[in-house]
């Protein structure tokens, strides 16, 4: 109401100039679409927000939030019709979708015009060689071993090499007293096991599932690590119901004592602790071939970051994902999240007060963060032709080169 009465006492020239420079400041507003929000303490993505309004006086963002699978639905919607949020969160196995309909940006020019340093992120998403999204939060995947049962089976140190590891899974296997050294979950419902409980013993070696962005299936990297599995499973050390387990249910076997090791995200060490507050576990790298020396691979889940092809402000958009990026902020963010940094330099507060945590830290930045599914085709189909593959190889029906032949030959149709 006052401003009112001032401009009508300052007169019609007045009033028309102070309009003419409001409108020339006019706020940008940005829509940021995704699943971050539920899954953070309340409140604290926003005020992250408010704090980038603060300082982006002209530009305002407005989160859309719900869980992961609406937000992976409204994206898809959004993509094909053209409505895409300014900014979204992404999962790597959405985006090579999303950029063959031309609906995610690519963000190197933004970066080159900006003066962005690349090298402070731990990865850079692209397909057809565009940058289409960052990891904000990286999920890491190591092995979680329940050092009560190592213990008491008389492993007296800690698996580093795949032979290590096959001798502590059998001399933590107890078939009569129902305990097991190790767990494969391949449900074909959600076969993300290929990507954290197969793959992830390729890329530990330094190895790769790919070849100049074919796949290469048949190679020695993957029919070795078959042949691993299958070893494993011929000396008993997996425990039964391979097919049909689930993630959850190889987690439920961890904290309940069943089994001895695990392949699993570090986003389960409170559940863990919650649902078992007596069990005492260790966190190591997943074991290499033996006689590897060279740089080790951690498998890694994230919350990506890109900007909308649609979008008439991708400059605002652009500085958003910066800020997202940015050393202080970013290590904000995952220190809510307990995950680990997009930003290499950025560092999380539970880093110096949780033991777990420090351990898988150091882990992190000892590796370099692997996950070639990101950016495929149809990546979840993929992961699940090469569990049926895995399946009749583990019942006996194929061996490990023709499990791989097989799997390849179905991949190939899909590339």
């Amino acid at each position: 109401m006052k401003t009112n009465k001032t401009l009508a006492l300052l007169g019609g020239t007045a009033a028309a100039w102070i309009f003419g420079v409001t409108g020339a400041m006019a706020q940008v507003e940005l829509e940021f679409s995704q699943w971050w929000e539920p899954e953070l303490p309340a409140g604290s993505l926003r005020a992250i927000m408010d704090d980038f309004e603060a300082e982006h006086p002209d530009i305002t963002v407005t989160l859309v939030s719900g869980p992961y699978a609406t937000t992976r639905d409204q994206i898809a919607i959004g993509a094909a019709s053209g409505t895409m949020s300014d900014v979204v969160g992404l999962d790597g196995a959405w985006v090579n979708s999303l950029s063959s309909q031309n609906a995610i940006a690519d963000m190197t020019p933004l970066m080159d015009e900006s003066g962005f340093d690349k090298s402070q992120v731990a990865d850079i998403v692209t397909v057809d060689d565009k940058a289409v999204m960052f990891p904000v939060a990286s999920f890491v995947y190591p092995i979680f071993v329940n050092t009560d049962l190592a213990e008491e089976a008389g492993v007296t140190e800690m698996p580093e090499t795949r032979a290590e590891f096959l001798e502590a899974a059998k001399m933590m296997t107890d078939a009569e007293a129902n305990r097991y050294g190790w767990s494969l979950p391949l449900s074909l419902q959600s076969p993300s096991s290929v990507l954290n409980d197969m793959m992830s013993w390729v890329w530990a070696s330094g190895g790769s599932m790919l070849e100049n962005g074919q796949p290469n299936l048949e190679g020695e990297d993957v029919v070795g690590m078959l042949d691993y599995i299958n070893q494993l499973h011929e000396a008993g050390v997996i425990s039964p119901g391979i097919a049909t387990k689930t993630e959850q249910e190889k987690v439920e076997e961890f904290v309940n004592g069943r089994i001895g090791m695990m392949v699993d995200t570090l986003a389960h060490v409170n559940l863990i602790r919650e649902r078992n507050p007596d069990l005492n576990f260790d966190i190591i790298p997943i074991p290499v071939v033996e006689g590897y020396e060279g740089e080790r691979g951690l498998t890694y889940a994230s919350w990506g970051i890109g900007i909308s092809e649609q979008t008439e402000n991708k400059e605002e958009a652009w500085q958003l994902v910066e800020y997202m990026m940015s050393e202080e902020v970013n290590a904000r963010l995952v220190s809510l999240a307990n995950a680990f940094p997009g930003n290499v330099n950025a560092q999380p507060d539970f880093v110096d007060s949780d033991e777990a945590f420090a351990k898988a830290f150091e882990i992190f930045q000892e590796t370099y963060l692997a996950n070639e599914f990101t950016g495929l085709p149809v990546a979840v189909d993929l992961m699940r032709q090469f569990a049926v593959e895995t399946q009749k190889m583990l019942e006996g029906q194929e061996s490990p080169e023709e499990a791989a032949a097989n799997a390849q030959a179905g991949w190939m149709k899909e590339f």
